[in-house]
């Protein structure tokens, strides 16, 4: 009796599930006091406390921070190009216009930031968590971002353009006016963000998850971009 094979089509098999992004585990050590004075280009930092400092218009450009602490800084108009952020927390901080282009933060949380026009085009971040605020205009032009999660803080207009995003997740955010364009993405999980907004680039959500609701508010996004009128 000839033995029965089973076919199954391609169409059957389980989709992969989507990679969990691996968040920073920081545990500060005894931190010192800041004594006080302005940010030094290429200064270097290590197990410092920064308590409601004020680095309006300082320059700190290519400054490494390890194992440090800022709690309610102000880093309004603050150069912070090419700066290493290393193993460190940053908690309440609040400005607008900090410049971190071409910046890397690695195994870094960002709790509660307020922040608006956020230079980080260029920038490198991996292992990082923000959790909680709001980021006004957060500028990632051609940033590669590797295991990051936005926690339950809210987005607005912020610029992925160009680029590399692999394991982030966005549970609980409110995304509006997200520019996603020349964007690469791998295990890009969007299914937790409350509120989902894509202004340009939906084209380029392959390698993402979404839900079927996110799929049904997007319909007329991805329609437009395949050129589909719906009357």
């Amino acid at each position: 009796m000839a033995e029965k094979r089973v076919v199954r089509s391609a169409s059957a098999k389980k989709p992969a599930a989507v990679k969990k992004a691996r968040r920073p585990e920081v545990r500060l050590p005894p931190l010192a006091p800041w004594p006080g004075g302005e940010l030094e280009p290429d200064g270097d930092y290590d197990g410092v406390e920064f308590t409601a400092a004020d680095f309006t218009g300082q320059d700190g450009g290519g400054a490494r921070f390890m194992d440090c602490a800022l709690e309610g800084c102000a880093l309004d108009e603050v150069r912070l190009t090419r700066a290493r952020i290393l193993d460190s927390r940053l908690a309440g901080i609040r400005g607008v216009g900090t410049d971190l282009a071409e910046a890397t933060l690695r195994d870094v949380e960002v709790v509660d930031a307020r922040l608006g026009g956020v230079q980080l085009h260029g920038s490198v971040l991996e292992r990082v968590v923000v959790r909680g605020g709001k980021i006004e205009y957060l500028n990632l032009r051609k940033a590669r971002l590797k295991d990051v999660v936005f926690d339950g803080c809210v987005l607005v207009e912020p610029d992925f353009g160009g680029a590399r995003l692999d394991r982030v997740e966005f549970p609980g955010c409110v995304v509006r006016g997200a520019d996603f364009t020349g964007a690469v993405m791998a295990d890009v999980d969007l299914r937790g963000v409350s509120e989902l907004g894509i202004a340009r680039g939906v084209d380029r959500l392959a390698g993402a998850v979404i839900s079927p609701a996110q799929l049904f508010d997007l319909a007329p996004a991805f329609a437009a971009e395949i050129g589909v009128r719906v009357e």
